[in-house]
């Protein structure tokens, strides 16, 4: 467990909370019993983990077979779309099953849900029962497997460009504009809470079931999924009735925390979310009925990880039990606790707890474990994520997607601040933050999260295997090594108890274009000093080369391989511009330019040309990539090489040319007696126990754009191998005295 998880929050006045009882209760159990096929799902008692926790029971209530459905979520849609249909015809409140369905038949109306799944699903299948349309909207990124199944119900799925919040919106909008339309969401908010309130009070059955089943046992303690709030405020509702000493405990994934943030913050907000395995939680508002019973009603709020929701379900499948990462919850809650969260909720010997099991087994992609701290085990954890650029590469790569994700869960369970960067879609940047007391500097620790391609990898470059002191694969140096040393830093920082801010910016695209740096920088992200943790072998870099990138089209003249008379082969004429840059570029290594960084450079990197072997091809097109150094412009570099085509052009008969700068980066330099190089010269040379080197270098990095933007920016990272060759490793010690020297910076750098 990570010693710098988010903490439980507790409320020590729940017990001066009391709700009256509420009538409907009896009429949801009634009109539950009246469904076909009604029969209470079981409790378990898993005496197993009772051992473990260290307490007299715990008992399981599965709702993994509901009407048929893995999940309990269509007793609070069967409810609400009976009371719904019962108050447009004027039908009386204490409603059966038959009643509802013989006042429906021969209509035209329509039921319309967002869903994460479960809920969408169930309000598929009622609808399906009564005879009725539906229309599903779910969020971007939902599993395909999930929407297949709501699907398969016979609901027609839209999916939404944006979260579960804007899908809940779209499904809204939709439902508006339809006059047999009927909107039944699990979700409350302004001018929409009437539906939700019945959904809340169809839950009541699963308590009731559960008092009987328990025969006479009261439970001391319910651990309730939270998610947007309906289910755990019918837990809330049903047991915070007067004399009841029953604790209620919510629960929500890391990274849709809206509860715990909220009640942290002392008001409601809304949270930016990123995916988690337990979709019914991944919601970013709790619904605006259900927050006055959590904020007053609960005894703690926590929240837990994919990772230790998904070993939860595998102990419930060790049990014989088929339980989602949602229905597993309250098990990984449980293992979460610490003995002194146990003391403040009076968990012990004598305590009988209550686990509602809210879905049965279902597919997602095994998540990876975030509880890890050591910067070096991190980067074994980063390196096993194919993050290879998509835009390089003859195979392209996934892109950044899934290691910000893994980012952002890693930082949300130490209660970090995350920030999704992501205008460009499919290459996000994640924004990490541990914020200060105001009043100090703030340091910026910039890594690019993307990798060149895996092609040409020798051996396995996902393995992050580790021999004699060095870590392999593709990215391990440049530069997952570096970017787990900064969020290590970054985690560290939380025990410092500094006045400024230290950020993490993981950006996209570096290997590229960098899209991700100008990203961050566009979206506002500014600091006082940075450093880039490109793996430098630890030398201390404050100066580095630009680029300018040209494309170079020679012209010919299309025509049939037996038409010489015809044709002008682009290609034999591009020869000649190729020898001129040979010579060019021997010129410019042989310069006398006065640069720290070495004189400039040229080569060809790319060369297209013709179509078939029978054609004389009609263009030939030349990449050149131009290394800068500062006084040389983009204009400069462009027109150097236009001269030596024009000349061409003037001594070969036939050769024409189009050019055009197609991207360019500035060199970088940051001054050696500045106050930040001294700064962090002194903390480095403490950590490697020498003076460090400090020096130029002639590849590009993102520190050029950083300081662009008058931010002071130094190089500084791991020793790495075999950058972008078929061999790739990081030297573990190097990471880890990156990690604690960063740590050093920071506490001097911002206290």
């Amino acid at each position: 467990m990570s010693s710098f998880r988010r903490p439980v929050r507790f409320n020590d006045t729940w017990t001066t909370w009391h709700l009256p009882p509420n009538p409907s209760h009896e009429q949801v159990r009634r009109f539950h019993h009246s469904v076909p096929d009604y029969r209470p799902t079981p409790t378990v008692q898993l005496e197993g983990l009772a051992r473990e926790i260290g307490v007299q029971s715990i008992h399981l209530k599965v709702e993994g077979d509901r009407f048929g459905l893995p999940s309990f979520k269509i007793l609070g849609a069967s409810w609400a779309i009976g009371r719904a249909i019962a108050n447009r015809f004027a039908l009386p409140l204490d409603i059966d099953w038959d009643t509802v369905k013989r006042s429906v038949r021969d209509t035209k109306l329509k039921l319309y849900a967002a869903t994460e799944g479960n809920h969408g699903r169930a309000v598929a299948r009622i609808a399906s029962w009564l005879g009725l349309a539906a229309e599903i909207h779910v969020p971007a990124g939902m599993h395909a497997g999930t929407i297949r199944l709501i699907e398969s119900e016979g609901a027609v799925g839209a999916q939404s460009h944006g979260n579960y919040d804007t899908a809940v919106r779209e499904a809204y909008e939709t439902s508006s504009d339809e006059t047999e339309g009927i909107f039944i969401q699990d979700f409350a908010f302004t001018g929409y809470h009437e539906i939700p309130s019945w959904i809340v009070d169809g839950y009541s059955t699963i308590m009731h079931e559960l008092q009987e089943q328990l025969e006479g046992t009261v439970a001391t303690h319910v651990f309730a999924p939270v998610g947007a709030g309906s289910f755990a405020q019918s837990v809330v509702s049903y047991y915070r009735s007067e004399g009841s000493k029953t604790r209620v405990v919510g629960i929500e994934a890391d990274t849709a925390a809206c509860l715990w943030k909220s009640l942290d913050s002392g008001q409601p907000l809304t949270v930016q979310t990123t995916n988690t395995i337990m979709a019914g939680l991944d919601c970013g508002t709790v619904s605006t009925t259900a927050s006055p019973y959590l904020r007053n009603g609960l005894a703690a709020s926590m929240t837990i990880s994919d990772y230790e929701a998904h070993h939860a379900s595998l102990y419930l499948k060790s049990q014989g039990i088929s339980a989602g990462p949602c229905g597993a919850s309250g098990i990984a809650a449980l293992r979460r606790l610490t003995a002194e969260d146990k003391q403040r909720l009076e968990i012990n010997e004598r305590s009988v707890i209550v686990l509602p099991c809210t879905e049965g087994a279902r597919e997602y992609d095994v998540p990876m474990d975030v509880t890890v701290d050591d910067p070096v085990q991190l980067t074994q954890l980063l390196v096993q994520i194919n993050s290879s650029n998509p835009s390089m590469g003859s195979v392209p790569g996934p892109g950044e997607s899934a290691i910000a994700r893994f980012i952002a869960a890693w930082l949300e369970h130490r209660n970090l601040e995350s920030h999704w960067v992501g205008p460009h879609e499919g290459r996000p940047s994640i924004v990490g933050v541990c914020r200060g007391r105001g009043g100090g500097k703030s340091l910026m620790l910039n890594g690019h999260i993307d990798t060149v391609t895996l092609m040409g990898y020798e051996d396995d470059p996902l393995s992050g295997n580790i021999a004699d002191g060095k870590l392999y694969g593709r990215g391990a140096a440049d530069m997952k090594c570096g970017v787990a040393a900064a969020m290590v830093a970054l985690a560290n920082a939380k025990k410092l108890g500094l006045r400024g801010d230290v950020i993490f910016t993981g950006v996209a695209d570096e290997e590229d274009l960098s899209i991700g740096t100008e990203d961050v920088l566009e979206a506002g992200w500014r600091a006082d000093g940075a450093i880039v943790n490109e793996p430098t072998n630890l030398c201390v870099v404050n100066a580095h080369k630009g680029f300018v990138w040209l494309q170079v089209d020679v012209q010919g003249v299309a025509a049939h391989g037996s038409r010489a008379d015809l044709g002008i082969d682009a290609i034999a004429k591009a020869g000649h511009f190729l020898a001129e840059l040979d010579r060019y570029a021997l010129r410019l290594r042989e310069s006398n330019a006065e640069s720290t960084m070495g004189p400039p450079t040229i080569h060809a990197s790319l060369i297209k040309g013709g179509e078939e072997a029978s054609s004389y091809p009609a263009v030939c097109s030349i990449t050149l990539e131009r290394r800068t150094i500062f006084g040389e412009t983009p204009e400069m570099v462009e027109q150097q090489v236009r001269s030596i085509l024009e000349r061409i052009a003037r001594e070969v008969e036939g050769f024409s040319f189009d050019i055009k700068v197609i991207g360019s980066r500035p060199p970088y330099q940051s001054p050696r007696d500045s106050e930040f190089l001294s700064l962090v010269c002194d903390k480095v040379g403490k950590a490697i126990d020498r003076t460090p080197t400090v020096d130029a270098v002639t590849y590009w990095t993102d520190c050029a754009l950083i300081a662009e933007k008058g931010i002071p920016a130094l190089l500084w990272g791991p020793i790495g191998e075999g950058l972008h060759a078929k061999r790739e490793c990081a030297d573990i010690n190097s990471i880890r005295t990156v990690a604690d020297a960063l740590t050093s910076i920071a506490a001097s750098f911002c206290k």
